[in-house]
């Protein structure tokens, strides 16, 4: 087994993982103890890494099924590596709204994985918050009041659409129809058995059998509640760096603070299981 130190992000979320080359074959032991301390801390960062896409590749296979996104094409040689860029005359930034990745599918993903690629020279950061605690905050009564609710999630919110526009509309995505599903508001995660507030700013619509307005009060109140301080953890990003996130239980943020910069990033999307 591969020798190599986690340091905790935060009290809530997030570790920071040493000491080992992802540009190298990773024995079984060593990826048990990694998917470990990922199901614990809900976010890994690796850094000080230089790998290609074959290696990106190979590590991501370790952790699932990597799969297409549904709205832009992946990179030359490898469908299921996209590239999320921010330009530098760009204003908008691709996902740039609290949300758990592609939601509005039947089967949202179990994790997804960054790969930095090209920096602003500051700011770019990601920040992650942790539903598990977000969930375990929550009154009795009002865990009792969401347990039989289900959310109706869409890819065609206007909040996160136009963070897709730019990229859709250079790889020749635009036009596609709106994808829509329903999951649990709770669901509970199948690896870990915990429960976790699984609805989001970017796609969460309303719920079933609600309208959009009868929605808006309980949707806004859970969407501040999930993003408190206290459940939340930013990376800052650095060159050889790559994160995983579990996307069962954890949100995200891209924060847009440097107009002028190319940010690029190379991602991939493992495949999940139906929530329930």
């Amino acid at each position: 087994m591969t020798r190599f130190s986690i340091t905790p992000c935060s009290g809530s979320i997030g570790a920071e993982i040493s000491g080992i080359d992802l540009s190298r074959p990773i024995d079984a032991a060593t990826m048990g103890a990694l998917r470990a301390a990922w199901l614990k801390h809900l976010v890994l960062v690796f850094v000080d890494q230089t790998i290609d896409g074959n290696a990106y590749m190979a590590f991501a296979r370790l952790w699932g099924d990597p799969i297409e996104y549904p709205f832009v094409k992946g990179i030359e040689g490898y469908p299921e590596i996209i590239a999320v860029r921010k330009l530098e005359h760009e204003r908008v930034n691709f996902g740039g709204v609290w949300h758990s990745d592609t939601t509005y599918l039947p089967v949202p993903p179990m994790a997804s994985m960054l790969l930095a690629q090209e920096l602003p020279p500051a700011g770019g950061d990601t920040i992650f918050a942790n539903m598990y605690a977000a969930y375990d905050a929550l009154s009795e009564g009002f865990k009792d009041t969401l347990a039989s609710l289900r959310g109706v999630n869409t890819s065609a919110l206007a909040d996160v659409s136009k963070t897709r526009e730019d990229t859709m509309n250079s790889q020749g995505g635009a036009g596609r129809p709106a994808l829509v599903a329903e999951h649990p508001v709770v669901r509970t995660h199948p690896e870990t058995g915990r429960k976790a507030l699984f609805v989001n700013q970017a796609h969460t619509a309303r719920f079933s059998g609600w309208t959009e307005a009868e929605s808006k009060p309980l949707l806004e109140y859970l969407f501040a509640h999930q993003v408190r301080a206290e459940f939340c953890f930013r990376v800052r990003w650095r060159p050889g760096m790559l994160a995983i996130w579990d996307n069962r239980c954890a949100q995200h943020y891209p924060v847009n603070d440097y107009h002028g910069y190319r940010r690029v990033m190379h991602r991939i999307t493992l495949a999940g299981t139906v929530p329930a």
